[in-house]
């Protein structure tokens, strides 16, 4: 497949390889991702989200344990959550758009692993800004 930033990049490209002739395509699957000749990778990305998610869900509770450390929590969304999301992202060419939907995702573990704080002057409860979750843990998992 022939990739670029060219609008007519659908034309015909022929590939030659020691004498043989590859089939140009417009889409195929690598490492589980549907790659496209004009990158149209918004369904793959949502695809992700969706099965990050599931898996964050379906360890929630661990993460807003009392009686599981930070350290601890922030390992299961590196090794169990993250993967899933990143799953095949070398090949992503992503616009400001993901990228800041990847980061809301990263914050909303973030939070639910630090917690909510507690206001010293008026004594009220809140949830973390995101400058506070930087502060907490300042090496961004994604985009550090």
């Amino acid at each position: 497949m022939v990739k670029s930033r060219n609008q007519k990049a659908e034309r015909i490209h022929r590939i030659k390889c020691e004498n043989i002739f590859c089939e140009s395509v417009g889409e195929f699957i690598y490492l589980g991702t549907t790659l496209k000749y004009k990158n149209y990778i918004q369904k793959e990305i949502k695809s992700r989200f969706n099965s990050g998610n599931v898996c964050y869900y379906s360890v929630q509770n661990l993460l807003s344990s009392t009686s599981l450390s930070k350290h601890i929590k922030i390992n299961i969304y590196r090794t169990i959550i993250l993967p899933v999301v990143l799953y095949g992202y070398e090949a992503w060419s992503l616009t400001l758009r993901e990228e800041r939907r990847l980061r809301v995702f990263e914050n909303r573990v973030l939070r639910r692993i630090f917690g909510s704080k507690r206001d010293e002057v008026i004594g009220e409860w809140g949830t973390l800004h995101n400058e506070e979750l930087n502060d907490m843990y300042p090496h961004q998992i994604l985009f550090g």
